[in-house]
């Protein structure tokens, strides 16, 4: 082949290629149909975030206990002397103890009142660590001397009394069955059995069905989100927990879950566990009726559950002691 058919066929692929680029120049400049499309799905909702300036500004407004009432208690005593409040607890209950990976803090129902709580004893909330816990390993860290107190959504049971005490209790639930958003299969505690139900090992979930839907096949997990997990999944029909704590997953996660029917079972207090025997009790009771007394108690629950849930009437506190 001689030069000059060399250059006429690098000139003729020149031309070729420049025109393709135009060609798909030309064509990115109108929207294709699934393009378009695509635009119009509306975005997925977003979680309701807590209100973080309302949150901090009422904890720092938190009171402070006299030094004579906390000399006079020796669990306060001890706290006080180790400089810190050991707290067991969770950092991804989204209402009640979420940390904010943004600025590291914990927010929440149960962080507000275990910082309230570091604030009455130090005069400064930020004066407590937090364990991670969940529902079986709540009374063991008690037990071995890991933490002080532990604020985790947690029910006052006769058995858990036997090996630890309680202060309070702070709030009140009863039980509820989330399923997956669009079942209507199951609308309530009724429709469970011979479905396979998730609960959280520890907690008071298997003896709560074991009353109410004998007839559930009964699947046991560590934790809310393996739980949660296994129902996203299909492995299980329904979860049964607290009702708020199941409130945690709605507002979290918007559109994915629903409330089946009602709540059911008796009333579930949550109380703060201590080591057993504490004095501790006395003294926490204290400041959770102060709380209560001046209208902090009624404010946290507003920001933490409130607000971000759209219901807009209080829950009475339940009664201390």
């Amino acid at each position: 082949m001689n030069a000059k058919k060399v250059l006429s066929l690098l000139l003729a692929l020149v031309l070729v290629l420049s025109l393709a680029a135009c060609g798909g120049n030309s064509q990115s400049a109108e929207p294709t149909a699934d393009a378009a499309a695509t635009s119009d799905v509306p975005e997925e909702p977003e979680a309701v975030a807590i209100d973080k300036d309302a949150f901090d500004a009422l904890i720092a407004s938190g009171i402070v206990a006299d030094d004579a009432a906390i000399e006079a208690n020796a669990w306060a005593s001890a706290v006080k002397a180790a400089g810190v409040l050991r707290v067991g607890g969770t950092r991804t209950s989204f209402l009640f103890s979420q940390l904010d990976e943004t600025d590291n803090s914990l927010r929440g129902f149960d962080a507000g009142l275990y910082q309230l709580l570091a604030r009455y004893i130090f005069g400064d909330e930020t004066k407590f660590e937090l364990t991670q816990v969940d529902s079986s390993t709540r009374e063991s860290v008690l037990q071995s001397d890991q933490v002080d107190a532990v604020f985790a959504t947690y029910s006052i049971t006769p058995s858990r009394q036997e090996v630890i005490s309680f202060a309070g209790p702070y709030y009140t639930s009863r039980q509820a069955v989330l399923v997956k958003a669009g079942n209507t299969e199951i609308t309530g505690v009724d429709d469970l059995a011979g479905k396979t139900v998730a609960t959280q090992s520890g907690s008071t979930g298997p003896d709560i069905l074991a009353e109410f839907a004998p007839d559930a096949i009964v699947q046991e997990f560590e934790n809310d989100t393996e739980a949660r997990t296994a129902l996203e999944q299909g492995r299980v029909d329904a979860y049964v927990t607290d009702y708020t704590l199941l409130l945690n997953a709605i507002v979290k996660n918007p559109g994915v879950y629903e409330i089946a029917g009602d709540t059911f079972g008796p009333e579930d207090n949550y109380g703060i566990g201590l080591p057993l025997d504490s004095d501790g009790v006395e003294f926490v009771n204290q400041f959770l009726q102060e709380i209560e007394d001046n209208g902090t108690w009624e404010q946290l629950w507003k920001i933490s559950l409130g607000d971000r849930t759209g219901i807009d009437t209080v829950p009475e506190a339940p009664a201390i002691g």
